[in-house]
């Protein structure tokens, strides 16, 4: 009876999935592996064969993996001091952090435009300081997409790393201070190890969100620093080859499903509290 009262309650979340994931995704893929009726990878045999398309890959695989890097370096000792204030405070700077994700990702990609461009407030600046002698030409190259990036996914970051760091008790600081560690290595050798599942799951978010986002790179990378994102509307959208565009899709959900798969394994070799 429980098991048939297991398989009821999950019965249609499976169903919807089922009809609104995996179907159109098989749709999409499965003509990309078969042509004129046989099994055929030439297609990603010529994706990967393909300059353009390696340096697009490349390029993305990059910002996403540098991004996920930069928001672990600013998110942890934020989270970690957010976790660390009185619940009072920690309520006022949680909806600092999370502010940015409240307003749509293109009115935040025209504010960065806005900031790096050469009539923007960063040159505005360093031409009153006497800094540079022209406009520093930030907007539209790979440093102002990964900013604007950076920018979207950090409170991902924070927020999963101050629901981990909340539940460390300060007796575990106090603890390793006693025996004679100072603040920082006690963070080094407490806080940290004990937030690798937080850290963790932070980092799969950030990188895969920095991996599949559209609209930052679209607006701050413009057609020279195209992505697989954008890549993938201009082969459907523009040039209405939608078996190229499922293609680059692939390709982008077998790396995601990769580095997650790293990720999480280099969690279970760091993570050591369950065992003997």
């Amino acid at each position: 009876m429980k098991k048939q009262s297991t398989i009821l309650l999950i019965a249609p979340i499976t169903i919807l999935l089922v009809v609104v994931l995996i179907l159109p995704l098989l749709a999409v893929l499965l003509p990309t592996v078969f042509e004129g009726g046989a099994v055929t990878l030439s297609r990603y045999i010529a994706f990967f064969q393909d300059p353009y398309y390696i340096k697009i890959f490349v390029r993305t695989l990059r910002i996403a993996l540098v991004c996920t890097l930069v928001c672990m370096i600013l998110g942890i000792p934020t989270a970690y001091f957010i976790s660390r204030v009185s619940k009072k405070w920690r309520g006022i700077l949680m909806s600092v952090a999370l502010f940015p994700m409240l307003t749509n990702s293109v009115i935040r990609a025209f504010a960065w435009i806005n900031i790096l461009g050469k009539n923007g407030i960063v040159n505005q600046i360093l031409s009153t300081l006497h800094l540079v002698d022209q406009p520093l030409s930030m907007l539209y190259t790979e440093f102002s997409v990964l900013v604007g990036t950076i920018y979207l996914f950090l409170p991902l970051m924070i927020i999963t790393l101050v629901g981990v760091m909340e539940n460390i008790d300060n007796d575990m600081m106090e603890a390793a201070e006693s025996l004679g560690a100072s603040r920082l290595l006690s963070f080094f050798k407490v806080i940290l190890p004990m937030s690798i599942p937080g850290i963790i799951t932070g980092a799969v978010l950030v990188f895969t969100g920095a991996m599949t986002a559209y609209t930052t790179p679209q607006l701050l990378g413009g057609p020279k620093n195209m992505l697989l994102s954008t890549l993938i509307y201009q082969r459907a959208m523009t040039l209405n080859d939608w078996t190229g565009a499922s293609v680059v899709a692939l390709v982008m959900i077998v790396t995601t499903l990769i580095v997650m798969k790293g990720l999480n394994a280099i969690a279970g070799r760091l993570d050591k509290r369950g065992e003997n």
